[in-house]
């Protein structure tokens, strides 16, 4: 993959998908996608109408970034749990009365994780069984319930990455276009106040960009400076995506320059031999 562009680049074009439906259990996220889209071929004249697409070069060409929302990829992959269906343990009983959560949720909670990092009123984070470390397994209850289901919660995927690399393949099949996927999720930080995207699922791109051993503006060696690359075009697209009710879950990112090496998610996370906070 190539895009033709210099790393970092000088600029970016980001651009939500216009009008994705919601997703159902089972939906073909690729397909739902490509209907959105002309087809690459058409994609290379002036564009579609204002706010009938995605403007000029609208389509997908080689060495774009599609961020895709984790709620819309769990939906797709039936990660719903009807809150009526879970058998609460007696441990998930106590810590729900500690935490003053709904024990069927902290149930699910204990469910998708390895272990407890805090425990507060009001406050539960966990290192989910995937390695990341964040509230509430990462389990979601916003915008998630299908009609006539009741009161449900929707997990993460069971394999982000794999996720990822499922649509990548797929879509590069129905566009020939050679393409990087990205599933974005959003995380709290230690010390730092709201929300931010954050990729927990990668696919046909880096994850991390390795910097150490070039020069900077200076000529100083860089010794210690990896950037969070996939976590970068996450955030990047959450700008577009929302939080609430944009309706918004694809985005398409498109000036990146094609990575060296490819990596997924996994080398986001920092080894426990590494972690002084752990």
């Amino acid at each position: 993959m190539d895009s033709g562009e210099a790393w970092p680049p000088q600029q970016l074009n980001l651009t939500a998908v216009p009008q994705f439906p919601l997703v159902c259990a089972g939906d073909d996220l690729a397909q739902l996608l490509l209907s959105r889209l002309p087809a690459p071929d058409a994609a290379a004249g002036a564009g579609l109408a204002a706010g009938a697409g995605l403007g000029d070069g609208a389509g997908l060409r080689d060495g774009d970034v599609l961020v895709f929302a984790q709620k819309i990829v769990s939906k797709a992959e039936g990660r719903w749990v009807r809150l009526a269906d879970v058998a609460v343990s007696q441990r998930a009983q106590a810590l729900a009365a500690q935490v003053g959560k709904d024990p069927r949720l902290v149930q699910l909670i204990l469910s998708e994780s390895r272990r407890i990092v805090r425990a507060a009123r009001d406050v539960l984070i966990v290192e989910h069984r995937l390695g990341f470390v964040l509230a509430n397994a990462g389990i979601d209850q916003s915008n998630v319930a299908p009609a006539g289901e009741g009161e449900c919660a929707l997990l993460l995927p069971l394999d982000p990455d794999a996720s990822a690399e499922r649509l990548r393949a797929a879509l590069a099949e129905r566009s020939g276009c050679r393409l990087g996927v990205i599933i974005a999720d959003s995380f709290g930080r230690p010390w730092r106040v709201g929300t931010v995207g954050v990729a927990i699922g990668v696919a046909g791109w880096a994850a991390v960009t390795d910097l150490r051993g070039q020069p900077d503006l200076f000529g100083r060696t860089l010794r210690a400076t990896v950037v969070g690359h996939a976590d970068e075009i996450a955030a990047a697209a959450s700008l577009l995506m929302g939080q609430a009710a944009e309706g918004r879950p694809v985005v398409r990112v498109r000036g990146l320059a094609a990575p060296q090496a490819m990596s997924d998610s996994r080398a986001l996370l920092r080894a426990p031999g590494q972690d002084l906070f752990r």
